[in-house]
């Protein structure tokens, strides 16, 4: 038997697109379930300490460490939320040291360092033009305020891509 199209309930939204996908035999699964085992990947533990060449440098990371699983807020600067810029702000003002809310114009701060000698404390910017900044840790991480949606956290600065150049402030 034919229905004509007037006769029939239209969907909208989300329940639209689930109709149309389960209609085609296809089943959506949270990505957790699809994991082996059925459970998502541990978060890594937090990185809580790091030796710096300097009281000051030390100062910087200590601040910045405690940071971590605060939320990312686009012009935030602490100290419930912060924005990369605002991190390295906030994470500097605790040493001592003033810092503009801006990557860009920080990357233009202190002294230049070459990527090969980079140390704890430094700050390693990203991009071209510059757009993003973190808090060099040493052994190849840092300490930065990724994007919307994220959490301040440690990683690789190899897995940012885009490295544009370093300074040391401390």
């Amino acid at each position: 038997m034919r229905t004509s199209a007037h006769l029939r309930p239209v969907r909208s939204g989300r329940g639209a697109v689930l109709a149309l996908l389960t209609g085609a035999g296809l089943v959506l699964t949270p990505m957790t379930a699809q994991a082996a085992g059925g459970t998502s990947a541990p978060a890594a533990a937090p990185v809580t300490s790091v030796a710096a060449a300097s009281s000051t440098a030390q100062a910087v990371l200590d601040t910045a460490l405690a940071q971590q699983g605060k939320p990312y807020v686009w012009a935030g600067a602490g100290p419930n939320s912060f924005d990369c810029s605002g991190l390295t702000q906030y994470a500097f003002a605790a040493a001592g040291i003033s810092l503009p809310h801006s990557s860009r114009v920080q990357s233009g701060m202190g002294t230049p360092v070459a990527r090969g000698d980079l140390q704890p404390g430094d700050l390693v910017f990203f991009y071209s033009p510059v757009s993003h900044v973190g808090i060099y840790l040493g052994n190849g991480q840092m300490v930065h305020a990724p994007t919307a949606g994220s959490t301040v956290s440690v990683v690789d600065v190899d897995r940012m891509g885009g490295f544009h150049s370093a300074r040391r402030l401390a």
